[in-house]
């Protein structure tokens, strides 16, 4: 049986809760932080991510905040900046970026739900996925740049294969 079919019964289902749920099925440590916001963390080969997913009714708006901490050196930060222009031109869906103060790197993604459409587990699943899998790719590069003295095209190099972890 497909997560899809698991619903099915249920006339009107909250986005978060699907996540939940989903998170349930699968195990994650998670935190149903508001009726509209939930966090967890997902095993990556690299390390551990933090996930937020949010709804935002008025926006109709299922964002997802995918981040892992990254205290690069402060003479590193334009390279940086750079790797992340570069990582952002080769993703299709979502974009990575720095919060300094946080010292959080961000990768993020807003699925539009517009005129009451449901959003499917499946799609809440393959974001989650996607988050994950987009993080792991581009990793090495920001390491390489912050840490390795690697210049941002030399870099993005390792990043030219798809990374394979588990989400």
């Amino acid at each position: 049986m497909s997560l899809s079919e698991d619903f099915l019964q249920t006339e009107e289902l909250h986005p978060i809760d699907i996540v939940e749920h989903l998170a349930e099925h699968r195990e994650w440590e998670f935190d149903r932080v508001a009726d509209d916001q939930i966090a967890m963390a997902v095993e990556g080969q690299w390390r551990t991510y933090s996930i937020t997913l949010a709804w935002s009714g008025y926006d109709e708006m299922l964002r997802l905040i995918c981040t892992f901490e990254m205290e690069p050196p402060e003479d590193k930060l334009p390279a940086l900046y750079e790797t992340l222009n570069r990582t952002n031109d080769m993703c299709w869906g979502g974009a990575f970026t720095y919060w300094h103060e946080q010292r959080l790197m961000v990768w993020r993604y807003g699925l539009m739900l517009s005129g009451g459409q449901m959003v499917a587990p499946e799609q809440i699943e393959r974001l989650i996925s996607t988050a994950v899998l987009t993080a792991e790719r581009f990793y090495p590069a920001f390491q390489l740049v912050s840490w390795g003295d690697h210049a941002p095209e030399t870099a993005m190099d390792v990043a030219i294969a798809e990374a394979y972890g588990r989400a």
